[in-house]
C-alpha cells in the first residue's frame, strides 16, 4: 500500500476514536454522562466542584475538535498530531494510576455509558492509538501551507458545541451531611453471631414435685440473621436498616435503570415477601421520574440527590444501575453497571431466600 493510503487509514481510525469518544460521553444524556465523567475522572484528581464542570466540557470539546482536525491538512504534523499524542499520554498515565490505586474495575468512562470499557482496556486502546500516531508522523510529509485560524475556529466551535449540548447546571441542593453519608455508605459483611440464645424456666404444675420437675432449659432460638448495624442510608430512609431491604441507585432517564426497576417490580409481584424497595435518584432529568415509575410498573419511596452526592454515595468505582441488598443494615449483595457485575434477578432471588449461615459459606 502507498504511504498516502496508509496515512489516511490511520488518520481516519484515530479521528473516529476521538469523535466517537466525545459523542459517547454525551450518552444517555449530556448532563448525566458529563457529570459521571467529572466525578470519576476529575474529582479524583482534586478538581473542585465549581471548576470541574467547565473543564470537563472544554476537554470533551477539544477531544471532538482533535478528531476533526486529524482529517484536515492544517498544521497536522506541527500541532494536531503532537497535541493528540500528548492528550493520549495524559489519559494513559491517569488510567494507570487509577488502576494501581483502585484496580481494574468499573467503566473508565472513555466512551461514556455507550461502550463500557475497563481502565486496562482503555490503556491498551490509547497505547495503540499513540503508536499509530507516531507511525503517522513518519509517513506524512512536512506541513504545507497551513491556516492557524482554521485550527482555532474548529477548537472553539467544538468546545462551544459541548457547552450548548450540556449547559451548565448549578448544584444548589448538595446535602449538608453528604460527607457523613459517604463515610458510612460502603459497608462490608462482617462476621456476626450465628445464633442468639435466650433462657426460659419451665415449672411443673405439681407443687409437691416442683423441685424435682422444675428445671432451667436453654432454648436455642435460631435467629439466623446478621446482627444489626448502620448502613449509612438512614438519612435517606429511616427504616432502611430494619429487616431485608432493596436500595437502588438510578438515574431517571437511564434505560438500564428503568429495565432494572421493571424487573424488581415483577419480582415483588410474584413474591409478596420480597424486600421493600427504595430508590436514590440522581438529580438529572428529574422530570422523567413519573415516566420512570410508569415503565417500572410501580411507585417506590425515593429521594433525589445532586450529582456529586449521588456518585459519592454510590461509589466512584460503581456505575448505574446500582442495586444493593441490605439485611439489618448489612450489605449482602451489590450489583452495579451493565458489565460483569450487572443486576441479576435470578441470582438475587436465590440470595434473598438463603439463610444468613448459608450466605457465609
Amino acid at each position: 500500500m502507498k504511504k498516502e493510503t496508509i496515512s489516511w487509514i490511520i488518520r481516519s481510525v484515530v479521528a473516529a476514536l476521538f469523535i466517537v469518544s466525545a459523542i459517547a460521553k454525551l450518552y444517555p444524556s449530556p448532563y448525566f454522562a458529563i457529570s459521571t465523567f467529572e466525578v470519576k475522572q476529575l474529582y479524583s484528581l482534586g478538581f473542585s466542584a465549581d471548576f470541574a464542570p467547565y473543564f470537563s466540557r472544554t476537554l470533551i470539546g477539544v477531544e471532538f475538535a482533535l478528531g476533526i482536525l486529524l482529517l484536515i491538512n492544517h498544521h497536522l504534523k506541527k500541532i494536531t498530531i503532537p497535541a493528540t499524542i500528548t492528550l493520549l499520554i495524559v489519559f494513559i498515565v491517569h488510567l494507570s494510576y487509577e488502576t494501581f490505586i483502585s484496580g481494574n474495575s468499573g467503566n473508565c468512562g472513555c466512551f461514556g455509558e455507550l461502550i463500557p470499557m475497563t481502565p486496562v482496556e482503555a490503556i491498551v486502546k490509547n497505547i495503540i492509538a499513540v503508536g499509530l500516531l507516531f507511525w503517522l508522523l513518519k509517513l506524512l510529509p512536512s506541513d504545507g501551507k497551513s491556516n492557524f485560524w482554521i485550527l482555532t475556529t474548529i477548537i472553539l466551535l467544538g468546545i462551544l458545541s459541548i457547552f450548548m449540548l450540556a449547559p451548565m447546571k448549578s448544584i444548589s441542593n448538595t446535602l449538608s451531611n453528604s460527607s457523613t453519608i459517604l463515610n458510612d455508605s460502603i459497608t462490608t459483611l462482617k462476621p456476626a453471631t450465628d445464633f442468639i440464645y435466650t433462657t426460659e424456666t419451665v415449672a411443673s404444675d405439681n407443687d409437691s414435685v416442683k423441685l424435682k420437675n422444675e428445671k432451667e432449659i436453654i432454648v436455642e432460638n435460631k435467629i439466623d440473621e446478621p446482627v444489626a448495624k448502620k448502613s449509612g442510608f438512614a438519612n435517606f430512609f429511616p427504616n432502611i436498616d430494619k429487616n431485608k431491604k432493596i436500595l437502588c441507585f438510578f438515574a431517571p432517564g437511564c434505560d438500564h435503570c428503568q429495565e432494572t426497576a421493571k424487573q424488581l417490580t415483577e419480582m415483588k409481584r410474584k413474591d409478596k415477601s420480597f424486600p421493600d424497595i427504595s430508590i436514590i435518584f440522581m438529580d438529572e432529568e428529574v422530570e422523567k421520574i413519573p415516566d420512570f415509575f410508569t415503565i417500572a410498573g410501580a411507585k417506590y419511596p425515593y429521594q433525589v440527590v445532586d450529582v456529586i452526592s449521588f456518585w459519592n454515595v454510590l461509589g466512584n468505582s460503581r456505575d448505574t444501575p446500582g442495586v444493593k441488598y441490605l439485611w439489618n443494615g448489612n450489605e449482602i449483595k451489590f450489583y452495579d453497571g451493565i458489565n460483569a457485575n450487572k443486576f441479576n434477578a435470578s441470582e438475587l432471588k436465590k440470595t434473598i431466600k438463603k439463610n444468613y449461615s448459608e450466605l457465609k459459606k
